[in-house]
Parts: C-alpha cells; sequence; structure tokens
C-alpha cells in the first residue's frame, strides 16, 4: 500500500493560469490533463484518485506533480528535453569502414558491396550504407574520364568556351558534326502499349534496316538547327552540308563554326573551301573533347526523344521522323547555356592530373 502524497502547495497565481490552460479553447489535451493533475494534487486527492479520475497512469501523475514542484508553471507547457540516441559505432570505427571503402579491394571482387564490407567489418549491412551515405561513397558506381593529349589543350579551351560565354558581335556560332551510323530498327514483334501499372513493352530482338548519318549545326544563340542526313560521312558529303549552312545564312553575317577533329573536317578539299569562303571561322575543339561541342547535347536529345524507342521499317522512314524533330525543335528552339569557364575546367583538369600522377 502506497502513502499518500502530501499536498501540493501552489505557487501565488498559478491556480487562475492553470484554470485557465483547462478551460483554453487552444490548449493541447496533454497540457490541459497536466493542469488537472496539478489542481488535484493542490486539492489533496491521492495519485490514485488522480489517475483513476482522469484515465492516466499513476506514474503520469507523479511525474507532473514533480515536474511542477520542481519547476513551476511554465515546466507544465514543454516536455523536458532528451538525450540524443547514442551513437552505436566509435569515430574510429566509421573512420576504418571509410579508408577500407577508400583504399581497399575484396580479393574476389573489383569493389565492395554493403554485405561483403559488413560481414568483413562485422557490422549489419544497414550500418554500412548510413556510413557509406553520410560520406558520399558509392562504391557500385563507375565514370568514365579521357584526359586530352592535345598539345594546344588550353588554348583551344579558351578559344571555344570564349565563343560559347562572350560571341562576337552581329556573328553566328554554329556547333557543327555529323551523327553516323543512325541505325532504322524495326522490332520483331509489335510493340505492347504502356497501360496502368505497366509500362510500354518492347521485343529485346530487332530486325535491321540500314543506316543513315545526320550532319547538324546548332545555333548556340537560339537553339535552331540546319541539319541533313546523308548515306555517308565523307568530305564530299560534309562539304555538300557546309554548302547547305552557307545557303541558309545571312549572307553578310559572319560564321564561327565549332568542329572536332575529324578527319572529313580537315580534308584538303575542305580546307580549300574555307580559304574560298573567308566569313567562315573555324574553331576546333581539343582531340577526346567532343563534349566541348555543344551540337552533342543535341544529338543526345534526339536520340533519346525520337530515335531510340523508335520503329523504323526503312532507312527513309527513320530520315523522315529526324526530319520531322528538327522542324518541331526549330518551331520553338532551346539554346543550350553554357555555364563553365575555361579556367574551371583547366582547374578540373589539372586536378585529375594530380590524381594520376600520385595514384590516389
Amino acid at each position: 500500500m502506497w502513502e499518500k502524497a502530501d499536498a501540493v502547495v501552489l505557487r501565488r497565481g498559478d491556480r487562475s493560469q492553470l484554470e485557465r490552460l483547462i478551460r483554453g479553447r487552444s490548449t493541447s489535451q496533454k497540457v490541459a490533463l497536466r493542469a488537472r493533475i496539478v489542481i488535484g494534487a493542490a486539492e489533496g486527492r491521492s495519485n490514485n484518485e488522480l489517475a483513476q479520475q482522469l484515465s492516466t497512469s499513476r506514474p503520469t501523475v507523479i511525474l507532473w506533480r514533480e515536474r511542477y514542484v520542481e519547476h513551476g508553471f511554465q515546466a507544465l507547457l514543454r516536455d523536458a528535453s532528451r538525450p540524443g540516441r547514442k551513437p552505436r559505432l566509435s569515430a574510429k570505427k566509421v573512420e576504418k569502414v571509410v579508408e577500407r571503402t577508400l583504399h581497399t579491394k575484396p580479393r574476389n571482387a573489383t569493389h565492395w558491396t554493403v554485405r561483403t564490407l559488413a560481414e568483413a567489418e562485422r557490422l549489419s549491412p544497414s550500418m554500412v550504407h548510413r556510413i557509406w551515405r553520410a560520406h558520399g561513397l558509392k562504391p557500385h558506381r563507375v565514370m568514365t574520364f579521357k584526359l586530352s593529349e592535345d598539345p594546344e589543350f588550353v588554348r583551344k579551351i579558351r578559344d571555344v568556351v570564349g565563343l560559347y560565354m562572350n560571341p562576337p558581335d552581329k556573328a553566328l556560332v554554329l556547333c557543327v558534326d555529323e551523327k553516323s551510323q543512325i541505325q532504322a530498327l524495326d522490332r520483331s514483334q509489335p510493340a505492347l502499349p504502356m497501360r496502368p501499372g505497366s509500362p510500354e513493352r518492347h521485343t529485346h530482338d530487332y530486325v535491321r534496316h540500314g543506316t543513315t548519318t545526320l550532319f547538324a549545326a546548332l545555333n548556340i544563340l537560339d537553339g535552331s538547327v540546319i541539319g541533313s542526313c546523308k548515306p555517308r560521312h565523307r568530305h564530299t558529303e560534309f562539304l555538300e552540308f557546309l554548302d547547305r549552312i552557307d545557303r541558309s545564312t545571312p549572307k553578310r553575317r559572319e560564321i564561327h563554326l565549332v568542329l572536332d577533329n575529324y578527319g572529313t573536317h580537315k580534308h584538303p578539299r575542305v580546307k580549300q573551301w574555307f580559304e574560298d569562303h573567308p566569313r567562315f571561322h573555324v574553331h576546333f575543339v581539343p582531340t577526346s573533347s567532343s563534349w566541348l561541342n555543344l551540337v552533342e547535347c543535341w544529338f543526345s536529345q534526339l536520340t533519346t526523344k525520337r530515335v531510340r524507342r523508335g520503329t523504323f521499317r526503312n532507312v527513309p522512314g527513320l530520315i523522315r521522323a529526324i526530319q520531322q524533330y528538327i522542324r518541331e525543335n526549330n518551331k520553338n528552339p532551346q539554346p543550350f547555356i553554357w555555364t563553365v569557364s575555361a579556367a574551371r575546367i583547366l582547374r578540373k583538369v589539372r586536378r585529375c592530373k594530380e590524381l594520376l600522377e600520385t595514384g590516389h
């Protein structure tokens, strides 16, 4: 049998505030309960009696009696702060997991997985996953890179990026390239349409009906495209495309072409064409730097939106689809905005070279 607790002595002015809390429409239920407990304790009612009357537990009654006695009226308005969960792993253990992920590999694999590292470190897979996520580690992913060995890399980077970020007045800047070997693929069976809960489905096998090459020139100022499909991509087809660019652009405008180092673009007859058309100025990107040519971004969109999931029974059908895509693009063209400075690119390349030299 528990002894009856002593009556709680209310501080001056607290009764009216407690009663106001009980009557208040905006008072939360848990705060109103605490106020009723304190008033009942001040009237001398026992803890058991209060617990029964207020439909709560005896420990709850004791808790808020003591909380009021120790901290006063304000203690009823908020919950006491609680200590955070203690870390289950020491900083040293976390550091070991990170170091092992970065600088070691399992004997029978090229990279760690959550489960293999968890087994090696005697941890749970979820714990290893949390450590990796906190430190931005993704051993399952790999990215490709290629550092240009062009001796004029710095000059060409500054030249091309300068065109993008500060194009010359009253001139057009066109990014030119060819997308070769675009295949006219026909699925072996008709596609199954998309339905609720089920995506569109294609057969994994296909029939090849030939290829075409798309020559394209992207205007970096407005995003419009001059395009032409050819059966091959020799210097003769490239010269035909240059003639089309010449016909499609205002005669009094200077034209700056951004090109890669493909042999077709440097053929003697092509060089002679540029000499015969002095309003054209050529800017070559560094070798192994096709990412610097903005038309590659447009090619990527063409592939994703029109070619990859398309079904073509012949090459003329593929060409019509590409031409339609170009027409729709030019109705509401959207330019690609280059934002990375040449200095930033050169700093990143410098860091990559330092990593290659040091090995880590």
